[in-house]
């Protein structure tokens, strides 16, 4: 037996069976020093080719499915809001506490006073001829309206000038100077 047919006989035949055809078209033996051993390679290189195919249609498929994945077809928008800050707040809780200790059914029988605000009616009269909402005097026993009426004087001042405001608010001369030390001590 000659080398040749040996090989050919080993291939065809061997453990690893190929065609005559696979074993003539694929380089697939490999010599080893003394020529003893004959290492065939045949099964390696169809497993590297299986491997490579596969490779390729993973590749392929994710990156398919990474073109989607970057391009959402997004059709809600997110809007966040943030509660508003009331610069009048401190201000309103310092003249709440000043004039009627948070109360908001505190009564004053020498001014007619009504409220947590402690609203008389001359105020409410003339918050009806500036902004033609007539409120009745038990209605400043209703806290938000008792604060929409105060806001509407306040912001006539402006929001930087506390001092202004609460001295407005209690009324006019040097008495109201002893009203703001207290406003702006429960500031």
């Amino acid at each position: 037996m000659n080398y040749i047919t040996f090989l050919k006989d080993y291939v065809i035949q061997g453990p690893y069976p190929l065609t005559k055809f696979d074993a003539l078209e694929i380089p697939f033996l490999v010599m080893v020093e003394n020529r003893q051993q004959i290492n065939l390679n045949v099964k390696n290189k169809i497993q590297l080719i299986k491997f490579g195919f596969l490779k390729s249609v993973l590749i392929v498929l994710f990156s398919l499915l990474t073109f989607r994945a970057t391009a959402p077809d997004l059709k809600v928008a997110f809007v966040y809001t943030s509660e508003p800050v009331d610069a009048y707040d401190r201000l309103i809780k310092a003249v709440v506490q000043v004039e009627s200790s948070g109360d908001t059914l505190a009564y004053n029988l020498t001014e007619e006073a009504i409220g947590a605000f402690q609203i008389r009616p001359i105020r409410i009269l003339d918050y009806y001829q500036r902004t033609g909402k007539k409120y009745k005097i038990q209605d400043c026993y209703n806290f938000e309206i008792s604060k929409e009426i105060f806001l509407y004087y306040a912001r006539q001042t402006g929001y930087p000038d506390y001092e202004t405001i609460a001295r407005n608010w209690n009324g006019s001369g040097e008495t109201t100077l002893d009203y703001w030390e207290k406003v702006k001590s429960n500031l």
